[in-house]
């Protein structure tokens, strides 16, 4: 197994208020994790797993991720994007 970092960006319908990134910040941080989205229409973390494949960190990260939003009681909002960068690999979407 590798470790691979994996960006994630849920879009919504208004800016993301600081204290919403700092909660998300938060639940993200047990994952080695850092959040965005201050002001922005959306918020991301990225964060590490570990897993056999680009492919399957996302498979891995995705409820991961839906659980830290959940925990900083973010918006439920539909994610966009997810990016993974491994040690051996180069970004994937």
């Amino acid at each position: 197994m590798s470790k691979w970092s994996v960006s994630i960006k849920a879009e919504g319908d208004r800016p993301m208020e600081l204290e919403e990134i700092v909660a998300l910040a938060d639940a993200v941080a047990p994952l080695d994790g850092i959040a965005s989205g201050i002001g922005a229409m959306s918020y991301g973390a990225q964060i590490v797993v570990e897993a056999d494949s680009a492919d399957e960190a996302v498979d891995v990260a995705l409820p991961l991720f839906a659980e830290a939003v959940v925990t900083a009681g973010a918006p439920q909002w539909p994610v966009t994007k997810a990016e993974v960068t491994g040690d051996e690999e180069d970004y994937f979407e």
